[in-house]
């Protein structure tokens, strides 16, 4: 890569990570949020599954827009209106649920104008014979966002609930700054696309028409489990097994940095050998094997070890979806990370409510339905051919 192409990688992977991280704040906060808002784990269920619903509806529409006109932005607009829903979530917390919900749609239309047109311009940046490294950056960024993003929340949360809430929406609005006075021009990080095309996935008819429709199936059957498992993940460590605010934060710490070394480090060096469906299988199996030994476990060790099983399994399983999609049609790449999005939008829309729903009547309940989620997408990456 060229020295302006670094330069736009680094503004892009920061974004993300900044949004991620600004998304994943509320998780070790929920418990609080809850009981100071006399609240059921449904209504948090429903405040998750609304970012979600937006980024649904906005995500192909948007990134088809990107394709045809311009990512940059898009990007920048994202990076504004994040800063304004973690505002207004700081000065809903303790007074207006509603106020709190409409945050969170505010920030699932962040999430639509910047995410697909992140990843769609970062593999219009790459070849074939690099992606992979660059996709597994976009997605450490993606993942430990969410995994550091609730590690940091629970260190200033206990210092003030809002706290976290209002430090992202300053970061955001310093973003939003530097983004549009460093960002290159989008015409000159572009690679043109006949010198990608040589390193593509050769899509057999077989996999266009039946293993596919099958990638597209799994990646709504796991992103409706594992949406689950993470937005009920503070909850469940709390009511459940005891955990206090600090203990989930430390762990959500180790954790985050652990799945980023993985990602940075090793994935790249994973899909080389044994291919991105080998790693997306891989990681479902271990995630199923994970939930089984949390609902079984009887130590607080227990359950850390087993979830930090499952968090790598599902930090690994992102990118490889993702590189692996990136090689379907060099032409629209928006409008593929649009729907791919707005796929995973729809587990999520579910999985949170679902998730809350069933933690309302049984403690282990989500857990267990996210390990028959999980083993279900496991059998369904069988059913997946292609050759390169």
């Amino acid at each position: 890569m060229t020295k302006i192409q670094q330069r736009a990688l680094i503004l892009l992977v920061g974004s993300q990570l900044l949004i991620m991280l600004g998304i994943g704040l509320i998780i070790p906060v929920e418990p609080y949020i809850k009981a100071d808002m006399s609240l059921t784990a449904t209504d948090m269920g429903i405040m998750a599954a609304l970012f979600a619903a937006v980024q649904f509806i906005a995500s192909p529409i948007i990134g088809r827009f990107s394709d045809k006109f311009a990512r940059v932005p898009l990007i920048a607009a994202g990076l504004l209106l994040f800063s304004v829903s973690e505002g207004l979530f700081a000065f809903g917390i303790g007074h207006s649920l509603l106020q709190l919900n409409i945050a969170r749609a505010l920030g699932g239309l962040a999430a639509a104008l910047s995410m697909p047109a992140i990843t769609a311009l970062a593999s219009n940046m790459t070849t074939g014979a690099n992606r992979a490294r660059v996709i597994g950056w976009l997605s450490a960024s993606f993942s430990g966002g969410i995994i550091l993003g609730p590690g940091i929340g629970g260190v200033l949360a206990n210092i003030d609930h809002t706290l976290p809430f209002f430090g992202s929406a300053i970061l955001g609005l310093v973003a939003f700054f530097i983004f549009i006075f460093l960002m290159p021009d989008e015409k000159k990080i572009r690679i043109a696309q006949s010198s990608t095309q040589h390193n593509n996935i050769k899509l057999t008819g077989q996999f266009w028409s039946v293993a596919l429709i099958m990638l597209l199936i799994m990646i709504l059957v796991s992103s409706f489990g594992l949406s689950a498992f993470e937005n009920m993940f503070s909850l469940y460590f709390h009511d459940v097994r005891g955990f206090n605010l600090t203990e989930i934060a430390w762990f959500l710490v180790v954790n985050g940095f652990l799945s980023l070394i993985i990602q940075v480090v090793f994935f790249e060096k994973m899909v080389r050998y044994i291919g991105e469906l080998m790693v997306i299988r891989v990681s479902f199996i271990s995630g199923f094997l994970a939930i089984i030994w949390i609902l079984f476990s009887q130590s607080k060790w227990e359950v850390f070890v087993a979830t930090l099983i499952a968090f790598v399994g599902f930090d690994i399983l992102r990118p490889a979806i993702t590189t692996l999609l990136s090689h379907v049609n060099e032409e629209q790449q928006g409008l593929i990370n649009g729907l791919n999005m707005s796929l995973t939008s729809v587990g999520n829309i579910i999985g949170p409510v679902l998730g809350g729903v069933l933690l309302d009547i049984g403690s282990n309940l989500p857990y267990t339905f996210v390990a028959v989620i999980l083993a279900t997408a496991s059998v369904l990456t069988f059913t997946i051919r292609f050759k390169r």
